[in-house]
């Protein structure tokens, strides 16, 4: 059995480079997170749609080249979802999508798993996107393992704060570890974090990270809250940042279990 499985989507990213070149790079959240973690040395499923297309060929090959698990990846003809970033001048990127009638959210449980897994760690767009996203919700709600979600909130395709809202809210009934940027917070709640997390852990939830860029992250536990600085590197892009620090969550949650990530074991870890 794979220690952990990634779940969600693998798309192409298309950044802008020096001279007005469009760049075409592996991404998606999850497809990141499941990078990483393989990378690190831990067995790694990954499990999402791939097309045959050429796209489609270019992020089995990275995953492949990665050490990722590829036995429960669904295949088809349907095209490869594409993101276009813009990055700012202070190097944050943002996103539109091309996603409609693509493999990436192809999600159905006539293909997903019936084994179980360690750990799974789950989020972006595909916990989002409908139907698939009820699909995931139905198979995950059966599942075992320690549940790591990270909703790596995108305005631009679900715009009503509502209906965003209340997607995220039903995959926190699941979670264990919550891992979500500032940015993503500010946008979804008007509450205060404190407010929002305490309800969170009512429901079962037992650590929360919040991702702060260049502040570093808070993470929160019952006993309390760590704060931890980032590192001062020079940043080029934020594009998959976040998606490395759910690798690392999950890293510390295979080495030292969920009960073992206490205090002083968490800010080691992060």
């Amino acid at each position: 059995m794979s220690q952990v499985w990634v779940v969600g989507e693998a798309l192409i990213d298309l950044i802008p480079v020096v001279g007005g070149e469009i760049s075409e790079m592996v991404g998606g959240g999850p497809c990141n997170s499941a990078k990483a973690l393989a990378r690190l040395g831990f067995s790694t499923t990954f499990i999402g749609g791939i097309s045959t297309d050429s796209y489609g060929e270019a992020i089995e090959r990275e995953l492949s080249n990665s050490g990722v698990i590829l036995d429960f990846v669904h295949r088809s003809d349907l095209p490869t979802a594409l993101a276009i970033a813009t990055i700012n001048e202070v190097g944050l990127a943002s996103y539109e999508f091309k996603l409609d009638s693509t493999v990436s959210f192809n999600f159905n449980s006539s293909w997903l798993p019936k084994e179980d897994s360690e750990v799974i760690h789950i989020g972006s767009v595909a916990t989002l996107l409908e139907p698939g996203a009820s699909e995931l919700y139905k198979w995950l709600s059966k599942k075992s393992a320690t549940i790591v979600f990270d909703p790596n909130v995108r305005p631009s395709i679900q715009g009503d704060r509502e209906i965003y809202r209340n997607s995220v809210e039903r995959w926190i009934d699941l979670a264990k570890i919550v891992k979500l940027s500032e940015d993503d917070f500010s946008w979804l709640y008007q509450s205060s974090e404190s407010e929002v997390i305490a309800n969170w852990f009512s429901r079962g939830t037992e650590i929360v990270v919040v991702t702060r860029a260049e502040r570093g992250l808070s993470a929160f536990t019952r006993d309390g809250r760590i704060d931890c600085p980032a590192a001062k590197v020079e940043l080029v892009d934020s594009v998959g940042a976040g998606d490395t620090i759910g690798a690392v969550i999950v890293e510390g949650l295979l080495k030292h279990g969920l009960a073992g990530l206490k205090a002083d074991v968490l800010k080691q870890v992060l």
